[in-house]
């Protein structure tokens, strides 16, 4: 990230301020929140929705918000609300998962009979639980499960949870990174309620949302301008709304900035082929993309 953007990105949330996660202390998603703005009070929120919120109220400055996963998708109710929420994102972060098994202090790998975690995080590491002949459990979330785990005291049992769990909630890493696949990544995004503008040289992403006009082959030609002016789209999803099977709104990020004027001229050559259209942040693209 270049220095100037960098500073404006920090402008946004001095220390002392905090920024909203949804989950418990000890969720990815706090992880996160930990690895981007260290300086910043990581706060819990029960619900997507109540993060967003807490930005718009100004409880908090800034939230961490994750899109989607390599291995189950997107995170869907983020693409419902984010558009609606009035913020915009400033920054996005990959965060690679690594499970860790957590037990109490006094408890060993052989004593497990149960491993609970969210279903998704029980699904990834399947390898691992059918080669110990451990009980998955579905729990709230990871770090609800930790949490849950020390609670009830069970040296038999264990959670499936990130290291920081571990140490929310003071349990001991039975055995570490037992997930299946190693290539499992998070991408989150941080969202403000004040945008930052990237310096026209420096590698940019453009996310937005859009809705096609009801024409022959409108989706079709609203993506030609991409492909005519060099402008590459790394990510297109469509979703419906409102449970309508004829309503549906696209999601996508393109590589560049809405200034640039090969992009500019490629947005515009969208707008002629859809009802609506919305910015959803310009914001740096993260190293990741390059090296993931």
């Amino acid at each position: 990230m270049r220095q100037e953007t960098a500073s404006r990105l920090s402008s946004l949330a001095n220390k002392g301020d905090a920024i909203s996660f949804q989950g418990e202390p000890g969720a990815f998603s706090h992880q996160a929140c930990n690895e981007v703005f260290p300086e910043l009070n990581a706060t819990p929120c029960p619900t997507f929705e109540e993060a967003i919120v807490a930005v718009r109220d100004g409880k908090v400055q800034l939230a961490m918000l994750p899109v989607e996963n390599s291995l189950y998708g997107r995170v869907a109710d983020i693409h419902h609300l984010l558009p609606e929420s009035g913020l915009h994102i400033v920054a996005e972060h990959f965060l690679p998962i690594r499970m860790q098994l957590l037990g109490l202090p006094n408890a060993t790998l052989g004593d497990i009979r149960t491993a609970h975690s969210l279903n998704v995080a029980l699904g990834q590491v399947r390898r691992f639980l059918n080669a110990h002949d451990i009980l998955p459990v579905a729990g709230p979330d990871t770090a609800g499960s930790a949490r849950i785990v020390r609670d009830n005291g069970d040296p038999s049992a264990a959670a499936i949870a990130s290291e920081l769990a571990g140490e929310t909630y003071n349990l001991k890493v039975l055995a570490p990174n037992i997930e299946d696949a190693d290539h499992n990544t998070t991408r989150f995004i941080v969202a403000s309620t004040r945008p930052i503008t990237p310096a026209l040289d420096e590698p940019t992403i453009t996310s937005f949302v859009f809705r096609v006009r009801n024409i022959s082959a409108a989706l079709y030609k609203a993506l030609g301008g991409f492909a005519t002016n060099g402008v590459n789209m790394v990510r297109l999803e469509s979703y419906m709304l409102d449970g309508s099977f004829t309503a549906t709104q696209f999601i996508a990020d393109i590589e560049g900035n809405p200034e640039e004027p090969h992009v500019a001229a490629a947005i515009e050559e969208l707008e002629l082929f859809t009802s609506y259209i919305k910015i959803l942040g310009v914001y740096p693209r993260h190293a990741f993309r390059s090296n993931g």
